[in-house]
């Protein structure tokens, strides 16, 4: 591993990185809050059958991700960068897909026309354009710095760019996507998800651009020869750590908590409160929750640690989805506040969350001894989609379970009733879960964290000879 001479680390990287997941969100947020409702109410498309599909199209993702891993760690461009190439080379074709996944125009087409189109275009932009550009831009920040206070910093912007990115989403959908049809009852409007989708695409690519021009690699890592079972023992080996094991669990949890509420929480202004306007608030309060957190991350992560804060910011986040669950509010004011309480507890974890696959990476350097910051990222990445398209599928199944006319513009009192319960205690179940795993499970506490960044440098250190940068 060579530290390279290169401009400070600064600003630029900062927000460079913090745009780079902007980039991302802005297609995959507007995806995994709208794409159900876009199947099921504007193409017809019935939610077990998208719920199936997003749960089989994730397997090709074990494939895709962990290639796309393993080209990461043994390739680099003619400048020794291993990340960032990636950046530039799948801009354009993840936007494209994109769009193309809001195709209004094949409405008219037979159903088994339009569910073979959706799967199609699903795979190319999940499981190859997203892994394209989102496993090397994940990867990327272990090479930025080296400094463990930076890293967080790092982490912390990244998640302030995926909000700020999901506050837009939040805010402009709504009042796009939504429309009242002539007995003034909330309807999805099908040409706006697909203008909106080209909005968005074109935001992107900016954000991209500027990811890649402000980001610098300061860490070269020598490409790794490939023999025949290294992958699949890279794989094992991986799999046993038990920092990286417990992070993905972690995610998993977190992701389907979170991903399960705002795969509903269409439905559950649309159908329960019957106030789709609430919902804008509702995405304005609970990002601004997470983000009055953002200042402090860093500030509280040096001091107490990353794990000891998301032990109690997890347990804040747990207790507000609980109270919901129990007092089964109809006041959707009530809903908004508590969603503030657990989006507040949500953010500390959400801002160090990067910063701890960072030093989870960094972990397996100074057990293992080498840098496999591609094939670590790969699985993270692979399981975290399978986690989202779980999710995904528990929303578009319980739509079903619970008798739900997608058809339909008024759904009945029993059905809309059952759709605030599995909207609540889904993610009950998970941030349990996840607050188990952080404060049992997962290994490196404050003082860890410092011991590798330690032996980090004297590894650096031999590996260049005596003479660390």
């Amino acid at each position: 591993m060579k530290q390279t001479e290169k401009r400070k680390f600064g600003w630029r990287d900062k927000l460079g990185y913090a745009l780079g997941d902007a980039g991302n969100d802005f297609t995959l947020m507007l995806l995994q809050s709208y794409l159900l409702v876009f199947y099921t109410k504007v193409l017809g498309v019935s939610g077990a059958v998208i719920g199936t599909m997003f749960l089989v199209t994730k397997f090709v993702d074990a494939f895709t991700d962990t290639a796309m891993g393993r080209i990461i760690d043994t390739h680099t461009d003619k400048n020794g960068d291993r990340f960032r190439p990636w950046i530039r080379r799948m801009a354009i074709p993840v936007v494209l897909a994109s769009v193309l996944i809001y195709n209004i125009f094949i409405e008219g087409w037979p159903m088994w026309a339009k569910i073979a189109y959706v799967t199609v275009v699903y795979l190319i932009y999940g499981s190859v354009c997203y892994t394209g550009i989102n496993i090397p831009y994940g990867a990327m920040a272990a090479v930025l710095t080296s400094d463990p206070k930076e890293k967080t910093s790092l982490s912390t912007f990244r998640s302030v760019g995926a909000l700020l990115a999901g506050l837009v989403i939040g805010m402009v959908a709504p009042m796009v996507v939504f429309t009242k049809d002539a007995s003034g009852n909330d309807v999805a409007n099908g040409p706006r998800f697909l203008l909106l989708s080209i909005i968005f695409g074109g935001i992107a690519l900016l954000c991209y651009y500027l990811c890649y021009h402000w980001s610098v690699e300061r860490i070269h890592v020598p490409n790794k020869k490939v023999e025949k079972g290294d992958l699949w023992k890279s794989v094992k080996q991986v799999c046993s750590d038990r920092a990286i094991f417990s992070i993905i669990l972690i995610s998993i949890c977190i992701f389907a908590a979170t991903g399960v509420m705002q795969t509903l929480n269409q439905y559950l202004f649309l159908d329960y409160f019957k106030d789709t306007k609430m919902l804008t608030m509702t995405n304005l309060v609970m990002m601004g929750g997470m983000m009055l957190v953002a200042p402090f991350a860093t500030k509280i992560s040096v001091k107490f640690g990353k794990k000891e804060g998301s032990i109690v910011s997890l347990g804040i986040a747990s207790a507000a989805y609980i109270l919901l669950l129990v007092i089964r509010t109809t006041n959707p004011v009530v809903y908004i506040v508590a969603m503030f309480a657990a989006y507040l507890g949500l953010g500390f974890f959400t801002m160090v969350s990067w910063a701890m696959i960072s030093d989870c990476i960094d972990n397996y350097y100074v057990e293992y001894g080498e840098r496999a910051d591609g094939t670590i990222y790969a699985m993270y990445s692979f399981l975290k989609k399978m986690a989202g398209a779980v999710t995904g599928s528990i929303g578009a199944w319980s739509l079903s379970w619970i008798g739900y006319d997608s058809l339909a513009t008024v759904q009945t009192e029993a059905v809309s009733n059952a759709i605030y319960t599995v909207s609540v205690l889904i993610p009950v179940i998970f941030m349990i879960g996840t607050f188990l795993l952080i404060a049992f499970m997962y290994p490196l506490t404050r003082k860890k964290v410092e011991e590798n960044a330690r032996a980090m440098k004297a590894l650096e250190a031999k590996e260049n000879g005596g003479n660390s940068k």
